[in-house]
């Protein structure tokens, strides 16, 4: 029998928001997540992006705001990027119960006034990227000793980008006594070492193997030439329909390839970490309203970017760990849709293309680019 959210014990006006928002039935991950978080528990989930975490958390906070009186911040949810603390705030507004349930995004980037505007107007939820919300505390700018919920979320991503000593930092200044709610893509090493520092007998949800790409994710892979990649690039963009990611290493390398793109006529916008916050949200916004049919992206500035509707994605150049090739390839295939991923591997990485299938216990359908025509065996 398929569980509804509202078999979940959840008030009626949150429900309606539910509804509003065309949210009935929930996914696996917050079927597992919600009902021990509304019992006041802690979690340590693990789950890739795209599996609906997000609602996971958010649906026990709105909760938790509405039955708790007074200003100030009931709730902390700590991000790795801008992007996706831009993307919690937003999905927070679609479906918080009450105009009151007031919400202040601190992120890097982004002027600093509205921010602490929203902080003074006594925000209940503060959504943040660690290095922000460090810099306000600093200057005493924000007290976090009302939190009732800490949430930290893409954990294995916030320690790969080192904001583990900002994390600590953070948790120090928050009440002891508190729920924490932890997501992370992977179980290893430094992230058991946070699970076991801020979480206490949480209850534990394993959702699907966390380094295995989708099933419903095509995956091919064309030994190809470095000369070539751009026309085999351009000849996929015409023989394909939908939108395309593609993932390159580099800012320069990004710039170029859109720039190319673009003089041959395909709509191509980029993301990285030299474009503005404003480019970026621009570039983001176009993609996602299909005004650019491809997105080229660094890895850094794609992490936790939720578009949907990814037809194609495509590894221009190849990712360096099993870890990246699954957090790429997971942007299509999203909510059971069906998606393509292709890697672009030249001759020299036949080796780090075995490593990752094997790696994955994967097996990739082959291609090779053998002529100028681009004809794929």
């Amino acid at each position: 029998m398929t569980t509804q959210f509202s078999q979940f014990t959840l008030s009626a006006a949150l429900v309606a928001r539910l509804n509003a928002n065309k949210f009935e039935i929930p996914t696996p991950v917050q079927v597992g997540c919600i009902p021990p978080a509304l019992e006041g528990r802690d979690v340590l989930a693990t789950a890739q992006t795209g599996t609906g975490k997000t609602l996971g958390y958010l649906i026990p906070i709105v909760e938790m705001l509405q039955k708790t009186e007074g200003r100030g911040a009931h709730a902390l949810i700590l991000l790795p990027t801008r992007e996706l603390a831009m993307q919690v705030e937003k999905a927070f507004l679609a479906i918080r119960s009450s105009s009151a349930q007031s919400v202040a995004l601190v992120v890097g980037g982004l002027a600093e006034r509205s921010q602490l505007d929203a902080i003074r107007r006594g925000a209940r939820l503060i959504v943040a990227t660690p290095g922000r919300l460090e810099d306000y505390i600093k200057r005493r700018l924000v007290r976090l000793d009302q939190v009732k919920i800490l949430v930290l979320d893409e954990v294995d991503r916030m320690l790969d980008m080192g904001f583990q000593p900002a994390i600590a930092r953070i948790a120090a200044t928050l009440p002891e006594v508190r729920q924490t709610l932890c997501y992370s893509a992977t179980l290893e090493g430094a992230v058991k070492e946070v699970a076991r520092k801020y979480l206490n007998n949480p209850a534990r949800i394993e959702i699907g193997s966390v380094l295995k790409p989708a099933e419903n994710v095509e995956l091919r892979t064309f030994e190809v030439e470095p000369d070539k990649k751009q026309e085999l690039l351009e000849h996929l963009l015409g023989a394909e329909t939908g939108s395309f990611l593609v993932f390159v290493r580099t800012k320069h390398g990004a710039d170029r390839v859109a720039r190319r793109l673009t003089k041959s006529g395909w709509s191509a916008t980029q993301i990285h970490g030299d474009r503005s916050q404003a480019q970026r949200n621009s570039a983001l916004r176009s993609f996602t309203e299909g005004r650019h049919r491809v997105l080229v992206a660094t890895d850094v500035a794609a992490r936790g970017i939720d578009v949907a509707n990814v037809a194609h994605v495509i590894n221009f150049d190849m990712p360096k760990m099993a870890e990246d090739f699954v957090h790429r390839v997971g942007r299509t295939g999203r909510a059971s849709a069906h998606g393509v991923a292709s890697t672009f591997a030249v001759p020299a990485e036949r080796g780090d293309l075995r490593k990752i299938e094997r790696t994955l216990s994967i097996q990739m359908k082959r291609f090779r680019v053998r002529s100028a025509d681009l004809t794929a065996a």
